[in-house]
């Protein structure tokens, strides 16, 4: 997949549960980066974000649980323009190579 081609999401989550919030958690780490404990984000097309979305909603409790995903635009757009960090800052791979 081209650079050019993905977009980045920031996704965020507030699960009640501890379970889920644990299976929630291992299968975003799948699909991208934690940058805070409940905040991923996520390299990839508009398909891989709807495989993701599918997982997500089977994962949680739609009654009680939320996930919020925010499209943060192309990859290709410098990372550094979008977040600002205050205090410890954690990585978020941003190389030429993205694994589906």
């Amino acid at each position: 997949m081209s650079r050019d081609a993905a977009r980045r999401y920031l996704v965020a989550y507030d699960i009640a549960d501890d379970r889920r919030r644990l299976r929630v958690s291992t299968k975003l780490s799948s699909y991208g980066d934690r940058v805070q404990y409940s905040v991923f984000v996520v390299d990839g097309r508009p398909a891989k974000l709807v495989r993701l979305r599918a997982v997500l909603a089977r994962l949680i409790d739609a009654g009680l649980d939320s996930v919020l995903i925010c499209d943060l635009g192309p990859v290709s757009v410098d990372l550094d323009r979008r977040f600002e960090v205050i205090g410890r800052r954690r990585l978020v791979n941003d190389g030429d190579v993205i694994v589906l």
